[in-house]
């Protein structure tokens, strides 16, 4: 699995949690992880890495 590939799919992973989370009320990560652990925000510290690298490869990227 390349590099595009892994961040494709955390992104991905985060915003159908995000998406329980507006619809449900029902977070994943912290289901499966614990309400608080040091494991959810070192999950949600990797989800911000992964959304801001995104970002900035978005905004760099050179136009074909």
């Amino acid at each position: 699995m390349n590099q595009k590939h892994l961040i494709g799919w955390v992104l991905a992973i985060a915003a159908i949690n995000w998406g329980l989370v507006g619809v449900l009320n029902i977070n994943l990560v912290e289901m499966i992880l614990g309400a608080g652990s040091i494991l959810t925000k070192i999950a949600y510290a990797i989800i911000g890495v992964v959304g801001a690298y995104k970002v900035y490869y978005m905004l760099t990227m050179k136009k074909k």
